[in-house]
């Protein structure tokens, strides 16, 4: 496994760099594809994969001209292979055709898959010593020890792409880790952090997923607005740096400019700063060790005036809690919570419960469960599926009371 300090050096590749984009038809997959087509002399793209969107992944497979595109759904194979006719695109379908995209031959795999969906994808892709830019946190927060395994016996390197751990990996010494005081992991609060604690059991899907600085997919923006996004960045630091879980610090930060912070030993705090725009961690990932030109905006200090800073409310945003105590314990933890947020997002974006059940179905699942620690990839995903029945009973029993 590569986790070197990173280069900043602004020449350009030498050659173009393959890519293979997993979860291409969602933000980070479209976000990635927008960077390469600014730079088509540099990239080449083997493969995508789109979850159910089959006519943005057809348009995005007729741009591109991949190798291979898959989609997630078996159900709509023979929709893409009706969009995609007369391309000699190759076509699939299902888990087994995402690993297959994943094991391809390519210089750099984008993991854009949400949730724990993209494990398996991500493992694939590891074991063929791949450069894996990291974008699902859930392999991380679900399998972190068994992922670093791979990585460890097999090569290859992970590059971080969520902006916060993108952040860090840029002004990290990994020469000197020792020196290394603690992580700062920034958080906007989301769009309720000055909402009345009273009425936030009223609030709306469309209300959570109205994100105030960044424009990412619905499950996402539910997270940051339940601050579980931050939780689940908290596990995820853990694993790609090292360092102790007592030595990663959340601070609230209402205007993301800045990313993320490592504080020294001697006193220095090293931070990263950007306008809130997801296409400048993509485009590291993409061109590192190199950097080249984004369409993001640039920085303006002077417009922006003054940047604040407040500590997290674990009152109001409980999952905070729930994440920190799901790292200290380890174990299937982590892959419960996980599993039980995933379904309570699903069934609050569905609207058959409230906002606050969400951190309440999430930690009532982990008082139910009693799992053994995983011992390997298919256990993770045995547990994951046991903590997504028990959350599933909890949302029936709140849905048969509404």
């Amino acid at each position: 496994m590569e986790m070197s300090a990173p280069q900043t050096t602004t020449s350009k590749p030498i050659k173009p760099r393959s890519v293979s984009v997993l979860g291409s038809t969602g933000s980070i997959g479209c976000n990635t594809l927008d960077l390469i087509a600014r730079n088509l002399e540099h990239f080449s793209v083997v493969a995508l994969t789109g979850n159910q969107n089959v006519q943005l992944l057809a348009e995005q497979a007729r741009i591109f001209r991949p190798e291979l595109v898959v989609v997630a759904t078996e159900s709509s194979y023979m929709d893409l292979k009706k969009e995609l006719s007369g391309t000699n695109i190759r076509i699939a379908a299902g888990d087994q055709a995402l690993e297959e995209a994943a094991n391809l031959n390519s210089d750099l795999v984008m993991a854009g898959i949400v949730g724990i969906a993209g494990l398996k994808p991500t493992i694939t892709a590891i074991r063929r010593g791949a450069t894996v830019a990291l974008a699902n946190k859930e392999c991380l927060v679900c399998a972190g020890n068994l992922l670093f395994n791979e990585l460890n016996k097999y090569g290859g390197t992970i590059l971080p792409v969520d902006s916060e751990h993108n952040a860090i990996f840029q002004v990290f010494d990994f020469k000197q880790s020792d020196t290394v005081e603690k992580l700062i992991l920034t958080a906007s609060g989301g769009p309720f952090r000055e909402t009345p604690i009273d009425k936030m059991a009223r609030i709306t899907p469309t209300e959570a997923i109205a994100h105030p600085n960044w424009d990412m997919g619905a499950k996402i923006s539910v997270d940051s607005a339940t601050m579980m996004n931050k939780g689940l960045e908290l596990i995820e630091a853990f694993y790609l740096f090292p360092i102790n879980e007592d030595q990663i610090e959340i601070l609230v930060h209402p205007q993301s400019v800045i990313h993320s912070m490592v504080a020294y030993t001697d006193g220095s705090v090293l931070a990263q700063l950007g306008t809130p725009d997801m296409r400048t961690p993509i485009s590291y990932a993409l061109n590192w060790p190199r950097r080249l030109e984004t369409p993001s905006p640039q920085l303006d200090l002077v417009k922006i005036a003054s940047l604040t800073f407040e500590a997290p409310d674990f009152k109001r945003f409980p999952a905070l809690t729930l994440a920190k105590e799901s790292l200290s314990a380890r174990g299937a933890a982590p892959t419960v919570l996980n599993a039980a947020n995933e379904i309570a997002v699903e069934y609050f974006l569905d609207h058959k419960i409230g906002f606050l059940d969400i951190v309440k179905i999430v930690g009532q699942t982990l008082n139910k469960q009693s799992f053994k620690d995983p011992a390997t990839i298919e256990e993770v995903d045995t547990i994951d599926k046991e903590a997504r029945i028990i959350a599933r009973e909890l949302v029936s029993s709140i849905t048969s009371v509404i």
